[in-house]
């Protein structure tokens, strides 16, 4: 039997972060896992199978809301700043050990996407890791914007990045954009239906909002995770690859595995981003599990 509490700790600048512990059966302490969801996403988004997979095979799962995004605290609302969620996850892990049902000294991180991009940095700078998965991972944000973004849009890009930093300037509030749309007339972060079919998945209400700031856009362009990675090691690191993405590239991601050091392992799944959560759940999840079991147990 797995138990689901909800839980809150304090981040920098007082920020109260929320999140579910999963709590396996069994005298503890037990190996734990530390998880967050990928960019303008929240726990909701598919994530919570991967914890109670974990969490029945005898791991403590925390899963945590990032600042301005669901449960958790934070102004202004559904704003990314890479950095900021990387020093929050860091007192995500302090949390978790703390916990009397934890092993302190056996605690891993799995993120996914943007998150997965987190990963690989922390993986490379918080040696209190002792082992982290990157699901299909961002690697460099400038590389996968110049595969995402039209060449005759990007002026067009540009310019909003301006007059938003010029309105902020002005005193205004963020802009916001679409995460997903399929209605070309509408910015928007996404607009493929992989994207849209993911991030418009039934969840409860008032849990999620379809906007994200336009200068987390910025923020993600500046983001280069991928140069972390040579500095993972001696921490081990699995990358969970699917064949055909598009949004954070399937090349990159081989790239920059092949970059990294000893131990290391990939695992390779058919289809694009957003099947490691779906279709290829099954083989996502245990290929995590078995990395997890291997280096923490």
């Amino acid at each position: 039997m797995v138990e689901r509490k909800d839980v809150e700790f304090e981040a920098d600048g007082g920020v109260t972060l929320r999140g579910w512990l999963f709590l396996p059966g069994g005298p503890g302490p037990h190996p734990a896992i530390t998880m967050a969801h990928g960019y303008a996403g929240v726990r909701d988004h598919g994530l919570e199978p991967f914890a109670r997979a974990f969490a029945e095979n005898g791991f403590v799962v925390l899963l945590h809301d990032h600042r301005t995004f669901g449960a958790s605290d934070g102004e202004p609302r559904q704003d990314v700043d890479p950095w900021q969620q990387i020093a929050d996850w860091r007192r995500a892990i302090s949390y978790l050990e703390s916990r009397p049902e934890a092993d302190a000294e056996r605690i891993g991180l799995w993120g996914t996407s943007y998150a997965g991009g987190h990963a690989i940095v922390l993986g490379a700078t918080d040696r209190r890791l002792r082992a982290v998965v990157s699901q299909v991972p961002t690697i460099s944000g400038y590389e996968q914007g110049l595969r995402r973004v039209d060449p005759d849009a990007r002026a067009g890009l540009e310019e909003s990045l301006t007059e938003d930093e010029r309105a902020r300037f002005r005193g205004e509030a963020p802009r916001t954009v679409a995460i997903v749309s399929s209605d070309p007339a509408v910015p928007a972060s996404y607009r493929s239906q992989g994207a849209i079919d993911f991030y418009l998945q039934p969840k409860p209400d008032g849990v999620w909002e379809n906007k994200v700031t336009v200068r987390s856009t910025r923020a993600a362009r500046m983001y280069e995770p991928g140069t972390w990675i040579t500095r993972v090691s001696p921490t081990p690191l699995l990358m969970v690859v699917a064949l055909n993405d598009t949004v954070t590239v399937t090349d990159l991601a081989l790239a920059a595995y092949e970059r990294a050091l000893e131990p290391k392992r990939l695992q390779l799944l058919p289809g694009g981003h957003f099947d490691p959560y779906t279709t290829q759940f099954d083989q996502s999840s245990a290929a995590a599990l078995a990395w997890f079991r291997e280096h923490l147990t």
